[in-house]
């Protein structure tokens, strides 16, 4: 059972240290965030206009 667990026997080195990060490195964090978010809320407004159009469409098909 030790050879399964092997690697969580040892203690993490990198959880003592405080996390230490530059202002540049928070603001280029940021703008990645953010542009990631709106990629993805462009996304979604995309799809909301296909599938509005789409309906419309079937709703004159059928009228």
């Amino acid at each position: 059972m030790s050879l399964l667990t092997h690697g969580i026997e040892r203690p993490v080195d990198w959880a003592e240290r405080p996390a230490r990060i530059s202002r540049e490195r928070k603001a280029q964090l940021k703008r990645l965030v953010l542009g990631a978010l709106t990629v993805l809320s462009m996304g979604s407004v995309l799809t909301a206009l296909i599938a509005l159009k789409t309906a419309i469409y079937v709703w004159h098909l059928h009228a």
